[in-house]
């Protein structure tokens, strides 16, 4: 097999997955960022709409978790791209079904649809954009396609500023359809052209689990990313009830909260692939950023009766720390044979995803055994220690060669 050089970091397979999931992270944080508007619009009280949003948001990520495994076999078994082509259609029509919705059951299940849809974006493109990519650029060009696809939820907070929260997702179901035409542009990996002319398995979830270094593997390239969405999906998600409890004296806004943490998190992914890349280890950099994911963790905390832009700020030093989404799916990657790539990178950043609900369990167990603020900071040390031992036994990627098979 025969990897094309001829694609560069400003190819037109990296400008259309950046856009790509720049659509898909608008949508995805879209009811993050309007579940307080878009809840009490359907009549909830205060205490429905923080129960009821973390039930949407995990019937969702649920979606994610189930969809990363749909699209990820797919995509080793029919290709990248229609998985990318896919994808984009059904969470496109069900953003426009959501601005339909006129009850919380309707909110749940059209959620849970859209999260089917929305697992296959990341997964595919940096599956595709490593593949067509010189292995000496794919670090940069998968970090370029997070930084930027990230800034999604920037847009997305400044749209809900301007427009009903209707029409907010009306907004991201037409941006994916103008996406779906840029799509025909985009070639189909030659390294999968190649696999899919050998009598080989691909795309077979089960490999991952038939074989100790192939499990030890995928389970921590799981692991390793679960700090994200306890930060964006806890911390940052939440922070308008936490502010309360720290005693802040300003009411915090949760969508304003998002959008200074994704604005971060968007420099973060560019930042740690040229570190990376001037360290040439995948490894030394994601413990860098560990490290300030738990510094800024700990200043989360120790907020006492501080300012909401304080904590806005903390949010954005969370997200930048946190910002190491696009090197940890990339290593994901590039753990694995060409015919479970798709299968490995599609899936493993949706289980993270879909390990939501089990912190949100977990935080809220904690809350009563003890209060709000400790409950938080004891499921963000359980996490943290599962991440770093995660890391600790991954093996180092850089540079690594992505022409073989699983067998």
């Amino acid at each position: 097999m025969k990897i094309n050089r001829e694609y560069g970091i400003l190819s037109i397979p990296v400008i259309v997955g950046a856009l790509g999931y720049f659509v898909d992270i608008y949508d995805l944080l879209l009811f993050g960022i309007i579940r307080k508007q878009s809840l009490q619009d359907l009549h909830l009280t205060p205490d429905q709409v923080t129960s009821v949003g973390e039930n949407i948001y995990s019937i969702q990520m649920v979606g994610l978790l189930l969809g990363g495994v749909l699209w990820g076999i797919m995509g080793d078994k029919r290709g990248r791209l229609s998985v990318l082509f896919g994808s984009i259609v059904l969470y496109s029509l069900a953003n426009i079904a959501n601005g339909l919705v006129t009850t919380t059951g309707q909110y749940m299940l059209v959620r849970f649809l859209a999260g089917i849809g929305l697992a296959g974006e990341l997964g595919a493109g940096i599956t595709l954009v490593s593949e067509l990519l010189p292995r000496n650029k794919r670090g940069i060009g998968t970090s370029l396609v997070a930084g930027i696809g990230l800034t999604g939820a920037v847009v997305a907070y400044f749209i809900s500023k301007e427009f009903n929260w209707r029409i907010c997702y009306y907004i991201g179901g037409g941006l994916g359809f103008l996406l779906l035409l840029l799509r025909i542009s985009v070639y189909e990996s030659g390294m999968f052209h190649e696999v899919k002319k050998m009598n080989v398995q691909r795309g077979n979830f089960f490999m991952f689990l038939n074989n100790r270094t192939r499990l030890r593997k995928y389970l921590a390239s799981i692991f390793v990313g679960l700090p994200t969405w306890f930060v964006i999906g806890v911390l940052v998600s939440f922070s308008d009830k936490f502010g309360e409890a720290m005693g802040l004296g300003a009411a915090i806004q949760p969508g304003k909260a998002i959008m200074y943490a994704y604005a971060g998190i968007s420099v973060g992914d560019v930042l740690i692939g040229l570190l990376s890349q001037k360290l040439r280890s995948r490894k030394k950099a994601l413990f860098i950023f560990y490290g300030l994911t738990i510094i800024f963790i700990t200043l989360f905390f120790l907020q006492r009766g501080g300012s909401d832009e304080r904590m806005y700020l903390i949010c954005a030093g969370l997200g930048f720390a946190t910002g190491f989404w696009a090197i940890f799916v990339t290593m994901a990657a590039e753990q694995f044979g060409t015919n479970l790539r798709a299968t490995a990178a599609t899936t493993v950043p949706n289980m993270v995803r879909g390990a939501l609900p089990l912190i949100i369990l977990l935080f809220k167990w904690l809350r009563g055994q003890t209060d709000y603020l400790n409950a938080g900071i004891i499921t963000g040390i359980v996490v943290m220690v599962i991440a770093l031992l995660a890391a600790a036994f991954t093996d180092e990627t850089f540079g690594k060669d992505l022409n073989y098979i699983e067998e």
